[in-house]
């Protein structure tokens, strides 16, 4: 799995000196436990250009508002999901008080019953439908922005312009140059319809996808994580990739010459959320609570979203200059209709044999 490298209630005066966009989206409906914060909130979260967005547009703004240190931990999310589910179980206090996570990864945490219940967050009213997560009652978690697995490039490789299909990945001029997350998450889908198959096969024969790896497994491609794909642009290590818009475009915001399109077969789009772990004391839940309520208001979806480059579930919320139009930054139910989007209860049952079956091909 990708490692995207890694509120005491404010007293009346406090609450004065706080922003008002802060103020107002934080609510304290019991002063008992407002009152007693704790010493600091643990958010786990991924590193690189991810961890920044998260600090600069959630984080320290929420710090300011209420006192409260928030401390990213990079732990890799599939590294920390036993320990919650452990802690659960054995009725310890889980080792995080929020976990920002994928939405498949947090709807198979919901339904093993061991995330809180949020549908009494004030700021879930007015969001777009996609804050909610298919297929669950309530809101064990909440989806916090769509993101896109794009076909990210170096010009320089493309001369005669963007690629047009992945099987552009297949071509011997680059081998060793191309690259993949380590388990195949995001290209899963796409690989069956590259490998001559429709989307109308998935789930139930993944096999042209398979095919497709066999023969990609030739040119050698470079299995990574989210921080890795930063890195490899940034050195011109690869010329083709499959990754998440947010690090080509990190890439090229620190001037690395990274574009990205959206090839014939399309690119899977999905959703990150944000959900709390039970068992948590009272007082440490309930600010919990506030971080993740802070996190879906305009105030924190627009500085956040806008530093990950990706379309937030705050309805109105202008898209940064440099994504206007971009399809890795769909609004528009056209935009979405020419991404694929795979079903959370599906990825649930499916993806871990996908991924099994990456790593067969890959690295057996």
């Amino acid at each position: 799995m990708m490692n995207r490298l890694p509120i005491q209630s404010m007293r009346r005066r406090a609450a004065l000196k706080a922003s008002a966009a802060a103020a107002g989206a934080l609510a304290f409906p019991s002063l008992l436990r407002a009152n007693d914060k704790p010493g600091e909130l643990i958010v786990r979260a991924w590193g690189g250009a991810w961890g920044d967005a998260l600090k600069a547009g959630v984080a320290d703004p929420f710090t300011e508002a209420t006192g409260i240190k928030v401390r990213l931990d990079f732990t890799e999310d599939n590294e920390i999901k036993p320990k919650i589910w452990s802690a659960v179980d054995q009725g310890r206090i889980p080792p995080i008080h929020v976990n920002w996570d994928t939405s498949t990864n947090a709807t198979i945490s919901a339904l093993r019953g061991v995330t809180v219940d949020l549908s009494d967050l004030p700021n879930l009213e007015g969001l777009l439908p996609l804050a909610k997560p298919a297929g669950l009652e309530g809101y064990p978690l909440v989806n916090t922005y769509a993101y896109v697995y794009v076909c990210a490039y170096r010009p320089e490789a493309f001369p005669d312009g963007p690629p047009t299909s992945w099987k552009t990945m297949l071509d011997p001029k680059y081998k060793g140059r191309i690259a993949l997350y380590d388990d195949g998450i995001g290209f899963n889908p796409i690989a069956v319809i590259a490998g001559g198959g429709t989307f109308d096969d998935i789930p139930d024969n993944m096999e042209p996808g398979y095919e497709f790896y066999r023969q990609l497994k030739a040119n050698e491609p470079l299995l990574g994580e989210d921080s890795d794909f930063t890195t490899w642009f940034q050195n011109g290590e690869i010329d083709l990739a499959c990754t998440i818009s947010v690090n080509a475009r990190a890439a090229r915001q620190n001037g690395i010459d990274v574009q990205w399109t959206v090839p014939e077969e399309g690119c899977k789009v999905d959703t990150d959320g944000l959900w709390i772990p039970r068992g948590l004391p009272e007082n440490e839940e309930f600010w919990a609570k506030e971080f993740v309520n802070f996190a879906l208001s305009r105030e924190a979806q627009e500085k956040w979203c806008s530093l990950l480059g990706l379309p937030p579930v705050f309805p109105g919320i202008a898209p940064p200059e440099d994504l206007v139009d971009d399809l890795s930054y769909p609004t528009k139910p056209e935009d979405f209709a020419r991404l694929v989007s795979v079903p959370s209860p599906v990825l649930v049952e499916n993806q871990p044999k996908w991924f099994a079956r990456f790593n067969e091909i890959f690295q057996g």
